[in-house]
């Protein structure tokens, strides 16, 4: 396999041999930014048990909320691909969007105008320090992959998200797509 260079818009697949961490353990992470400084991304696929009214009692209509990642866990993000309809917004890359005006995004969300389809709330994000990604991935902590959904990544919220990518990366990947997630329950 070609070894890809992390980049904005890039995925980062945890390895499986990273069980001790609670935060990144089976993880697929968006990364929303990297450069010298360092990188930041937001977890897809550890979905909380409560949703984003719960939250912000100003929204009326129910929208899950993910684990973003262990950094700012009492701050709320998020990533959607209505650019046009949420101003101050970054372009992470493909159509994907990082936050923007958040009080406008209450609005449209309690008119039904942007829908479950269009975005994804976060608590927390994952941030890495100038180079330390650099050193996770050297370490063989993860596994960087082109977003092939594009925009499309915002549905992707299956838990089981980290499995089918094990499964598209195969040899011996496959193995580790049916693997409990704790070896010790086998």
């Amino acid at each position: 396999m070609t070894e890809i260079k992390p980049k904005k818009g890039s995925l980062l697949i945890a390895e499986p041999a990273l069980t001790g961490d609670v935060s990144f353990n089976r993880s697929v992470v968006l990364l929303a930014e990297h450069n010298e400084e360092g990188s930041v991304g937001f977890i897809l696929n550890k979905p909380l048990d409560y949703d984003i009214s719960d939250l912000v009692s100003e929204i009326t209509v129910p929208f899950q909320v993910y684990n973003g990642g262990p950094v700012e866990q009492d701050n709320l993000y998020f990533i959607h691909k209505v650019p046009h309809l949420i101003n101050n917004s970054v372009e992470i890359s493909d159509g994907i969007f990082w936050g923007g005006d958040f009080d406008t995004t209450v609005e449209l969300i309690n008119q039904r105008t942007i829908t479950s389809n269009d975005i994804r709330f976060f608590l927390g994000y994952s941030g890495w320090a100038s180079l330390q990604l650099d050193q996770e991935l050297l370490s063989k902590s993860w596994i960087v992959v082109p977003n092939e959904y594009e925009s499309g990544i915002i549905q992707k919220s299956s838990a089981a998200f980290w499995k089918e990518k094990m499964m598209q990366l195969g040899g011996d990947y496959l193995l580790w797509s049916n693997a409990p997630e704790n070896p010790n329950l086998n």
